[in-house]
């Protein structure tokens, strides 16, 4: 989570390096490719179709070394929907930080968005969104958690019992690597949230590189019981000297939300994931 500092429209915004912008254009590019199928849900008795952000900070960022200030993610999919003449009928944004919420939901009634703040870290808001959602409805989920401890799995559980809907995870490729012995070493690690179970089906006699893949695997194997399928297009996200961050990759039913996220994402990660 970034330092909050002084905004250029009067609000406050948080500092972020100059990755950031790759996830949110990514973002966009899935938004504006799913169009026509979005549109598909606009209109009166069509059940809607919703954005969802669980980490949706203040709305507006400002990149740490070049001080440019660019959209946050539930700010940049809504004027993308607009753009695309498909708007959503429903922003629901969250975030544990109640005041950084608070910004960004301030930023999206200025620009006219349908928003609606739920209370809460991502597990409590997705309890609370799930009386909210329209089982017929198309659900769009943005889950973008500021580290690997913030990714409880019971948030994507709760989510993927609606029919239609499709998620855009971020994972932290940098908290699996640099903090893998820590987790190891715990009782209680950042990896019993993001993947319960692991310790009972990884081998930690492997070298690190084989541990950090089986974690991996075994997590997508837990999305995969939920009815939902992690997609095979992986975008790493990396630092402005090359490091690895994160990836970006999309849970969902439907092989078509997966050919919009293989255009979407427009690379094939290289070499070695786990390295």
């Amino acid at each position: 989570m970034g330092q909050l500092v002084d905004g250029d429209d009067g609000i406050p915004v948080e500092e972020v390096g100059k990755w950031a912008t790759g996830k949110h254009i990514s973002l966009c590019r899935y938004i504006d490719i799913s169009r026509a199928v979005r549109g598909k849900w606009l209109g009166p008795g069509k059940g809607g179709a919703t954005y969802i952000d669980l980490f949706c900070g203040p709305g507006r960022s400002r990149i740490r070394r070049t001080g440019e200030y660019v959209d946050g993610s539930c700010v940049a999919a809504w004027k993308e929907s607009v753009r695309t003449n498909t708007p959503f009928t429903q922003v629901f944004i969250a975030d544990a930080d109640g005041q950084r919420r608070a910004y960004a939901a301030h930023r999206l009634k200025k620009l006219g968005a349908p928003v609606i703040e739920i209370d809460g870290d991502a597990v409590a808001a997705t309890r609370r969104l799930s009386d909210r959602l329209s089982p017929q409805g198309l659900h769009f989920a943005f889950l973008d958690p500021y580290n690997l401890a913030a990714f409880d799995l019971s948030a994507v559980e709760q989510l993927s019992r609606f029919r239609y809907i499709d998620m855009l995870v971020h994972i932290s490729k940098m908290d699996l690597q640099r903090n893998l012995g820590l987790n190891i070493r715990l009782q209680q690690s950042a990896f019993d949230k993001f993947a319960p179970g692991w310790r009972d089906v990884v081998d930690l006699h492997q070298n690190h590189a084989a541990i950090r893949r089986a974690v991996f695997d075994y997590w997508k194997s837990k999305i995969t019981a939920l009815g939902i399928y992690p997609s095979v297009d992986m975008e790493l996200i990396t630092g402005e000297q090359g490091q690895h961050l994160y990836w970006l990759t999309l849970a969902a039913r439907h092989d078509l939300a997966h050919r919009f996220w293989k255009i979407a994402s427009n690379k094939q990660v290289q070499g070695d994931l786990f390295g």
